[in-house]
């Protein structure tokens, strides 16, 4: 008994032709403007009683024979053809219960999933088989458990990517560093996380249906061109041997994630977020429990490169003085000593005395000493008028520095009060997220 179409190439290419323009005009409008041909049934092979069936189905008339003839030779096949013709078509609640089960078959974590379940899993999802199909599919994806099949981390990132590495809290806006510190960030940083996890599953819970003329915009009767993806006409054409290869296919674990992620599908994100629920619940409560951590009660802050330890009731008062120490050593930098300008005033004063006491000088040489005794006696003064501004300014600069030293101890200190009170009204606002996501999870996707 012939299997292959190919037996015959003229009926297998009549058979196929008829086939993608039914398909074509079926996605396009629903209609059967396509007349069969006159190709008479290979013997062995699916697709012709198939065909048969399902024109039978869309006109209203008895499919039972030609249906039992394909679903004899090819159940699976068969299955999945009308399952996905009839979605396409926009009538899919035509199709019988025990059709779907077949075509969809069994998921498993440690398989891919395959794009004829991925077809049927995305019609679902876009209401095609009304509500008993999306609950079909629930079904399938509950009984897979996909809770270690994944980082947690990883569900939250598909969620809620692009997370700040750090988040300032408004106590901390003035001293950055200690909203880096791990013992500060990481509460500030969960309870932020945990308010973006709980907006994200507002925003996928609460998402309006897109209605047309009263229905879903792809519900039942809906032909498939309103539809973004092509994977259920991809499958279809591959099935009646008019389409390209199969492309790679992904695990279980691999469409939920990209289906959490902002952009895809709503309808596929509602239920994939329903599969990852235990991990985001699981996830939401380490969040919460993370927020309730208070300060500590002793912080180390660098300030101005010095570390200063601070308390809640002030800066500890030795690491302080050794900062103070520190800016007070590297403030003045090492200028050598004034013997230079002395040496110069001395000098100075040595060749204007020999210019008047020495006798025997004549007037110009004598003249000549005096005006070079006061050059370099005016030359050393300079030098030390100069030198007394320098140290000066070193003064200046390391009183500025030992003020602002201590001002940045005690404004961090303050900060740190400030921002434990923000950590008591954090912990709440993190326990209201945790209970609204709690309530967004449970409640799941409508059906319909």
């Amino acid at each position: 008994m012939s299997m292959d179409l190919t037996a015959d190439p003229h009926t297998g290419t009549e058979l196929h032709r008829y086939a993608e323009a039914l398909l074509a005009n079926l996605a396009a409008g629903g209609s059967l403007d396509v007349a069969p041909p006159e190709f008479t049934d290979v013997s062995g092979h699916w697709l012709a009683p198939a065909v048969e069936a399902l024109t039978a189905l869309l006109r209203g008339d008895d499919a039972l024979e030609p249906l039992g003839r394909a679903a004899h030779r090819d159940p699976h096949k068969t299955a999945l053809f009308l399952c996905l013709a009839l979605a396409v078509a926009g009538q899919g609640e035509r199709i019988h219960a025990s059709w779907f089960g077949t075509a969809f078959g069994e998921l498993r974590p440690d398989r891919p999933v395959t794009h004829g379940q991925r077809a049927l899993w995305l019609a679902a999802a876009k209401g095609a088989y009304g509500p008993a199909g999306k609950i079909f599919v629930l079904r399938k994806l509950d009984a897979v458990s996909v809770s270690a099949a994944a980082d947690p981390a990883d569900w939250l990132r598909a969620l809620t990517p692009d997370e700040p590495s750090i988040v300032v809290p408004p106590s901390l806006a003035d001293f950055p560093e200690l909203a880096e510190l791990p013992e500060l960030a990481e509460p500030v940083r969960a309870a932020a996380r945990l308010a973006r996890l709980r907006g994200r599953c507002v925003e996928i819970t609460s998402a309006r249906e897109n209605r047309v003329g009263g229905r879903l915009a792809n519900h039942s009767r809906t032909p498939a061109t309103g539809w973004a993806e092509d994977e259920p006409l991809a499958v279809l054409r591959r099935l009646i041997g008019t389409g390209g290869p199969e492309g790679p296919m992904n695990s279980l674990t691999g469409h939920l994630l990209n289906d959490l992620r902002p952009g895809a599908d709503p309808y596929l994100t509602a239920i994939a977020l329903h599969v990852a629920a235990p991990i985001v619940r699981e996830a939401a409560e380490r969040l919460a429990q993370a927020t309730q951590a208070g300060p500590p009660a002793t912080v180390i802050l660098p300030i101005l490169g010095h570390q200063v330890v601070l308390h809640p009731e002030g800066p500890d008062s030795a690491s302080l003085a050794d900062a103070e120490e520190r800016v007070v050593t590297e403030g003045v930098p090492a200028r050598g000593g004034p013997w230079p300008a002395y040496a110069l005033l001395g000098l100075g004063a040595v060749l204007l005395v020999a210019a008047v006491a020495l006798p025997g000088l004549s007037v110009p040489l004598a003249l000549a000493a005096a005006v070079l005794a006061v050059a370099l006696a005016g030359f050393g003064g300079y030098r030390l008028l100069l030198r007394r501004r320098q140290e000066q300014a070193d003064a200046d600069y390391v009183a500025a520095q030992l003020r602002e030293l201590r001002e940045l101890a005690e404004g961090a200190v303050w900060a740190l009060h400030e921002y434990a009170r923000e950590a008591d009204k954090r912990a709440q606002d993190a326990a209201s997220d945790l209970t609204e996501l709690t309530r967004l999870l449970r409640r799941g996707p409508r059906a319909g």
